[in-house]
């Protein structure tokens, strides 16, 4: 029987971090499954609403007690830009999700977003020559973290049956995750979700405004469902086409 929190994987990072303070503000119940719960900023884990459970990604004993508690599951984990070519395993995170999949399945947890990038390129992209140049570089100097984007990607088409997945792609991400930047960013413009080469997609977004898209994702169930087996592009748009939540 699921739980009622959302579970938050990679909550750690910059956009981790605003993507905690979005749900919090939203008063969404929330878990972060974290390995270092002191990187959490401690306004936030004072909040009653937010859960800190500390495990590794490969300790199931942990994960299944925190899938146990959560009704979706936000995952932000991957490569940051800054440890691209540190990355020691390029099945890291793959082989996360399939620990993970079998959880969600044995507690009824169905709804699940995951992060990649677009090296895990789709057929509906169209040709965009930064983009492709972009991937081409991250080939050559961080061939491992190509590989794990492009094995996210994989590994949900082919191991998350009966699952209720998306996969979002994500390229730059600027922006910090302080409360004030935050607040400022949230606000900074919408995000479109398509596919490469659409004629609305970007190359950036803003961290604050991609963590405000999830948490409407979280409330807007059927608003999603057509992204459900998807692996869309995600890019910002400009203040002016943003929706005040």
């Amino acid at each position: 029987m699921a739980g009622d929190k959302v579970l938050v994987f990679g909550a750690t990072g910059p956009t981790g971090i605003c993507l905690l303070r979005e749900l919090l503000f939203r008063k969404h119940p929330t878990i972060a499954y974290v390995r270092n719960p002191s990187k959490i900023p401690s306004e936030l884990s004072a909040n009653p609403l937010l859960e800190i459970v500390k495990g590794e990604i490969d300790d199931v004993e942990a994960l299944s007690l925190a899938v146990a508690k959560s009704s979706m599951i936000l995952s932000l984990l991957g490569p940051s830009s800054s440890s691209l070519t540190a990355l020691p395993d390029s099945s890291i995170y793959p082989d996360f999700y399939t620990r993970l999949f079998p959880l969600m399945r044995q507690h009824g947890v169905k709804r699940i977003m995951a992060m990649s990038t677009p090296s895990a390129s789709q057929p509906e992209d169209r040709f965009h020559f930064l983009m492709a140049l972009m991937v081409l570089l991250v080939r050559f100097i961080a061939p491992k973290a190509y590989r794990a984007m492009r094995g996210i990607a994989n590994v949900f088409k082919e191991q998350a049956q009966g699952l209720d997945w998306i996969v979002y792609r994500i390229t730059r991400i600027p922006g910090a995750s302080d409360e004030e930047s935050w607040k400022k960013g949230r606000e900074s413009g919408g995000v479109h979700a398509g596919y490469v080469g659409d004629g609305t997609w970007g190359l950036t977004t803003n961290r604050s405004a991609l963590a405000r898209w999830l948490v409407d994702a979280v409330e807007d169930e059927e608003g999603m469902k057509n992204w459900i087996g998807k692996l869309p592009a995600v890019s910002g748009l400009s203040a002016s086409k943003v929706k005040t939540t």
